[in-house]
């Protein structure tokens, strides 16, 4: 299948700004893309590409100050399948994990394990190990976490969250990786697009989504799984752009100096196989 996807973002500044941005595809998807992936700057500016420390592509800009937009509308090939479920899947031993991965296990700036370690061993102690236990996880963030956009809270952590029992999908996946590592599985945060593909829509608006992946063993080997505790059922169409410990470092745009943001618009669709880019074919 076909995914039309990409956004328009625009930020008011009052003099040069320094911005990072992750705004592109991982680079595991770049062999998918159908067209080219360009971030447009307006007005135009300098931009410089590097992978950051999770292999995010990663963007410098300096912007101008004023008004600043970028934008980007691009095609990419997808399966169509949903996400993967391995329902034997075994959780790793801590000592058995390999070195790139411990890294999941620690708290970090949203995932405050030392608040809810005594939780999670209270509530998943006598789980079944493995799939069955992340998917109790899932489970019960789903549950304990009311959905709403209008109660987005930049710095909302999973302990908040658990508490609040409110919040956005990044809300849903910080709570859910926080208990999977108190119980020793490795999580991670993922971001990118997820449109409504295969379900009913939603009348939310349309905007990047945040989900995780957990490190289990699979039938062919140690591998990370996709899990979403917003929605808790396999989905069709995730493209990824950014993993990373939390959203901290999956931000999407990060300004050094005032930005206050004045457009924000993501769009993902499935289009016809012989779509092209401002007509159908």
């Amino acid at each position: 299948m076909r995914i039309r996807t990409g956004y328009t973002i625009a930020f008011d500044t009052f003099g040069p700004t320094p911005m990072l941005l992750l705004l592109n595809v991982r680079p595991e998807r770049r062999r998918d893309l159908v067209t080219p992936e360009r971030i447009t700057f307006d007005p135009p500016v300098e931009a410089r590409q590097h992978l950051d420390e999770f292999g995010n592509v990663r963007t410098r800009i300096l912007a101008p100050g004023g008004r600043i937009t970028m934008a980007a509308d691009f095609l990419i090939e997808d399966d169509g399948l949903p996400d993967a479920v391995a329902a034997d899947a075994r959780q790793i031993p801590v000592q058995d994990l390999s070195d790139d991965v411990l890294i999941y296990l620690l708290g970090s700036r949203y995932c405050d394990t030392d608040k809810l370690t005594e939780t999670a061993w209270s509530l998943f102690g006598t789980a079944p190990e493995g799939w069955a236990r992340v998917q109790a996880i899932v489970d019960y963030a789903h549950a304990r976490i009311r959905f709403d956009y209008q109660q987005a809270d930049a710095t909302r952590s999973a302990h908040d969250g658990h508490r609040q029992q409110v919040g956005v999908c990044r809300d849903f996946a910080h709570l859910a990786i926080t208990l999977c590592r108190c119980m020793n599985i490795p999580a991670r945060y993922a971001t990118g697009y997820l449109g409504d593909i295969g379900v009913p829509p939603v009348p939310d608006p349309m905007d990047f989504s945040a989900w995780f992946e957990v490190h289990l063993q699979g039938p062919e080997g140690p591998r990370w799984y996709t899990f979403d505790a917003r929605h808790n059922t396999p989905r069709i169409g995730r493209v990824v752009m950014a993993y990373g410990r939390d959203a901290t470092d999956c931000a999407i745009t990060t300004s050094f100096g005032a930005a206050p943001l004045a457009t924000f618009e993501v769009h993902t669709d499935e289009v016809d196989g012989d779509f092209i880019l401002g007509r159908a074919a």
